[in-house]
């Protein structure tokens, strides 16, 4: 008896804590929900970031990081702790649930409670079985997000030239180097110098935003929500970090998600075959939401980027998605 008081105990604090870090607020979020990410989670060549010459703002913002890195580790740390405590007392209540009423009884049915996945060395999440539609969705995710965008293939050019056609289907198709490029939000006059860490996925998530959602693609194109900052984000390059963020979030670089995000993202990936695509049409409107909501300018987009990585794994996290159309910013996209 004394074992089972301790499994309760444990399960209250665990249920508590877990409902105050899953419960959704506005889309601002809360302080110190901020990923930060490490060396190796970010671009070689960091596309958006702040300016070196602000030695001011980089003292004060090197302190606040200091004291977020702390705050931010506990808690990574405090959710971690939760969400193994939560897979145990599953365990626990399936194993009673099977003694005492039967695997067959309402009551067993009842106490059967879902997991994120098994718990694997070094307390990384191991996911459940894959099914074989699964692991080919997978495999062809992860042969995208391997691919680099190679200007001088004409596919690649040619996927450059659909990008243009779909934002601006009224104005004439510009030289592949152009200053005209730079009004889609591109930093030079030749796309193809921009992609770096993000590769061939970030232009076809793009394409599949302007064909999937045009009216919502148009929106943060032309930038027509909201009041503006006088100096916005380029809309292109967003893009490319957005792509990049998500395959980390999603720990598609690893042998097979180990993360909540990856594993939920697994779950989706069985419903829809773009689930990538279709979170990548949704990250992008959740962070403009984010930029709006922030206030933000241009020196300010990791800062906006760490917000909508928090936010998505959030709600990537909440017991009732099970398709993209389940996550509350899905309706972001239709507003």
């Amino acid at each position: 008896m004394g074992l089972i008081r301790w499994y309760l105990l444990l399960y209250k604090m665990a249920s508590a804590t877990l409902r105050r870090r899953l419960h959704h607020g506005d889309v601002d979020g809360r302080k110190y929900e901020r990923y930060d990410a490490t060396d190796s989670e970010t671009l070689s060549e960091p596309l958006l970031g702040s300016s070196s010459t602000d030695n001011s703002r980089d003292e004060y913002n090197e302190e606040r990081t200091l004291e977020d890195i702390w705050e931010e580790e506990r808690k990574r740390q405090q959710v971690h702790w939760t969400l193994i405590f939560s897979q145990l007392i599953a365990q626990w209540a399936q194993w009673i649930a099977k003694i005492v009423f039967g695997s067959g009884s309402i009551f067993g049915r009842f106490l059967s409670l879902p997991s994120f996945g098994q718990i694997g060395t070094g307390g990384r999440l191991l996911p459940p079985p894959l099914s074989m539609l699964q692991e080919e969705r997978l495999r062809n995710i992860k042969r995208r997000i391997e691919i680099p965008f190679d200007g001088s293939r004409m596919e690649h050019q040619d996927a450059l030239k659909q990008l243009w056609r779909l934002a601006y289907p009224q104005r004439e198709l510009p030289p592949l180097k152009s200053e005209l490029w730079k009004e889609m939000g591109w930093q030079g006059t030749d796309p193809s110098t921009d992609f770096r860490g993000g590769g061939y996925i970030s232009l076809e998530n793009l394409i599949f935003f302007a064909k999937t959602y045009p009216e919502s693609f148009q929106r943060l194109l032309h930038k027509r929500d909201g009041t503006r900052a006088d100096w916005e984000y380029p809309f292109a390059v967003a893009g490319i970090n957005i792509s990049f963020m998500l395959a980390q979030m999603l720990d598609l670089q690893s042998g097979k998600p180990s993360t909540v995000a990856g594993i939920r993202f697994l779950g989706l990936l069985e419903e829809d075959e773009m689930a990538f695509d279709n979170l990548y049409c949704i990250a992008f409107q959740m962070m403009d939401a984010q930029w709006l909501a922030k206030r933000a300018s241009y020196m300010e987009f990791n800062d906006v980027l760490k917000s909508t990585r928090a936010q998505l794994e959030r709600e990537l996290a909440l017991d009732d998605v099970s398709s993209i159309r389940d996550l509350p910013a899905f309706n972001l996209l239709y507003k």
